[in-house]
């Protein structure tokens, strides 16, 4: 099944896929879902009204453009490039993340992104 979703933050659109995992289905099932956005680093993250555990696809290192649900702060997390406890040039959450999603296009785009800013998410089509 393909989920697709639209993520609007202010000025920023962009288009995700959500990954084939039960995680990634709850998040779909409870859309759309509105709320206001932190930046960490380059990495946006917001709270959503889902309480998951860690699963299968949980990782403390991911990929540019990922879309991770974290935990510990109950939040989705778009990543878009190195936060402050990364290495180098590596990609690292607070602690670790289930892969929820992935973004189509330039994850980039969400440096434009301030903190406060209005995030909502909604199926596409």
């Amino acid at each position: 099944m393909d989920r697709k979703i639209i993520i609007e933050a202010g000025e920023v659109l962009s288009e995700a896929i959500l990954a084939e995992s039960q995680a990634a289905a709850r998040i779909w099932n409870s859309l759309p879902i509105e709320s206001a956005c932190n930046i960490w680093g380059d990495e946006v993250y917001f709270s959503i009204p889902l309480s998951l555990s860690l699963d299968d696809t949980a990782k403390e290192v991911v990929e540019m453009g990922d879309l991770g649900y974290w935990p510990s702060g109950k939040a989705l997390c778009i990543f878009f490039g190195p936060t402050p406890v990364s290495k180098g040039n590596e990609i690292r959450p607070a602690s670790a993340v289930n892969i929820v999603g992935k973004i189509i296009g330039n994850p980039k785009i969400f440096k434009g992104v301030s903190s406060g800013t209005r995030v909502r998410i909604k199926k596409a089509g």
